[in-house]
């Protein structure tokens, strides 16, 4: 069942909630397994899956559960459930606040850039005024340059972010440009271009959507100014 938790989590928790141990499994038909775990119609290749896990019970030696142990899985899927469903609320309340917020439409035109991003890069940047210049935002999130000196001469120093400002709209950020590299049309374009010829450089990846997030927040604070949606023409241009 282990291999296919990760593509169905939702059948793989109602199975230890309602078929642990495995032997219950093993009691009953196919359709009444399936039946039991689900709470409405399901995909074809879903129904495949569940089908393999109820063959592979019936082949699987298993083991006596310790007393308890089935009360306790039980416990342990009703408490992520609620868990998660408190998640969900919480996401939900503070996209609801963030709909107040004439500034935020304009950051979910952003590629890579969902409510999460959003709210995150909108609670940082509060009033986008605030700001004179593009550095001033950059230094908000970490992701100002400093010089690496460790001994060496001031010519010799390789510049690096400082890491001073919000790690988590920096670690955001990040996924915002990697998802953005991978999907956005214009920024594989623009991220593409900035490797090339440098693709087995060590850790060159990582680096670029680095300087790819950096750019994102700062497209990000010009669209919150100007209350604009997102132009791939910001890619080219030198924000300030």
């Amino acid at each position: 069942m282990d291999s296919d938790y990760g593509r169905s989590e939702a059948q793989g928790l109602a199975i230890v909630r309602w078929c642990f141990p495995v032997s219950q499994i093993t009691e009953i038909y196919v359709d009444p397994f399936i039946e039991r775990v689900t709470s409405r119609r399901i995909s074809v290749e879903k129904r495949r899956r569940l089908e393999a896990i109820w063959e592979k019970a019936g082949e699987s030696i298993g083991c006596d559960a310790v007393p308890g142990l089935e009360h306790e899985a039980k416990v342990m899927v009703e408490g992520l459930k609620q868990i998660r469903e408190m998640i969900k609320e919480t996401e939900d309340k503070i996209e609801e606040l963030c709909k107040e917020f004439p500034e935020y439409p304009y950051l979910l035109t952003m590629p890579g850039f969902g409510p999460d991003v959003s709210a995150k890069v909108l609670g940082a940047v509060g009033d986008p005024d605030r700001f004179l210049n593009g550095k001033q935002v950059l230094k908000l999130a970490g992701f100002d340059l400093n010089a690496d000196r460790s001994g060496k001469d001031s010519d010799k120093a390789i510049p690096e972010i400082s890491k001073r400002g919000k790690a988590d709209l920096r670690y955001a950020l990040y996924q915002a440009a990697l998802v953005a590299s991978l999907q956005s049309r214009e920024m594989m374009i623009y991220y593409t271009n900035k490797i090339r010829g440098r693709e087995r450089e060590k850790g060159i990846h990582t680096k670029m959507r680095v300087k790819l997030a950096a750019k994102l927040l700062v497209i990000a604070w010009t669209l919150m100014k100007k209350k604009e949606p997102f132009n791939p023409a910001y890619l080219k241009a030198e924000l300030n």
